[in-house]
């Protein structure tokens, strides 16, 4: 009977963690919530029509691990880089004037994903506690190959490696934790 709690436990522990989900929110929220309590901003610059920007969705922001961290670490936004919403970054609006309601599949580029220089979808840009870009991160990642980056810009790592020598060593002695679901 012990036995058969224990395991009942830690299935439903197995399931609520796994419920994880990010807290995503739009870039002028992220940059309000900085203001009461300094985080770094992981921005998922996706298109709808996008096969890989499906498969990030899908296979690795809905990954516990990756969950937990995100929301412990960053303030995660979704920006539709093709979209039509108005955002104001910096101080200055940015639109998609030319946006088409009416097109399926591409449609024309958001002011601000240009600003960003995105030039391929999926792009995650991360950004300092200031909401100052500091750097994209380009296409499909799984939790394993993401949680390198998650980890280097969430600790500060990335300003110590200034030398492809020095990124080459921090690969090396990288210890992933994050489990593939």
């Amino acid at each position: 009977m012990k036995n058969f709690i224990l395991f009942g436990l830690l299935i439903f522990a197995n399931v609520a963690f796994a419920q994880e989900k990010i807290n995503w929110m739009r870039l002028e929220e992220a940059i309000a919530e900085q203001a009461k309590e300094p985080k770094k901003i992981l921005m998922d610059v996706y298109t709808t029509w996008c096969g890989p920007c499906k498969m990030l969705d899908k296979n690795t922001f809905q990954n516990a691990d990756v969950a937990a961290y995100v929301n412990d670490h960053f303030y995660a936004v979704k920006f539709n880089a093709e979209g039509s919403e108005t955002i104001v970054y910096k101080g200055k609006t940015y639109g998609n004037p030319s946006y088409n309601p009416n097109k399926t599949g591409r449609n024309t580029q958001h002011q601000l994903a240009s600003y960003l220089q995105v030039n391929a979808y999926p792009t995650m840009i991360f950004m300092d506690e200031n909401a100052e870009l500091i750097s994209p991160l380009v296409g499909y990642h799984t939790p394993r190959q993401l949680e390198i980056y998650l980890k280097l810009f969430a600790t500060d790592k990335f300003k110590e490696i200034d030398t492809k020598d020095k990124w080459l060593d921090y690969q090396k002695a990288f210890k992933g934790e994050f489990i593939e679901e």
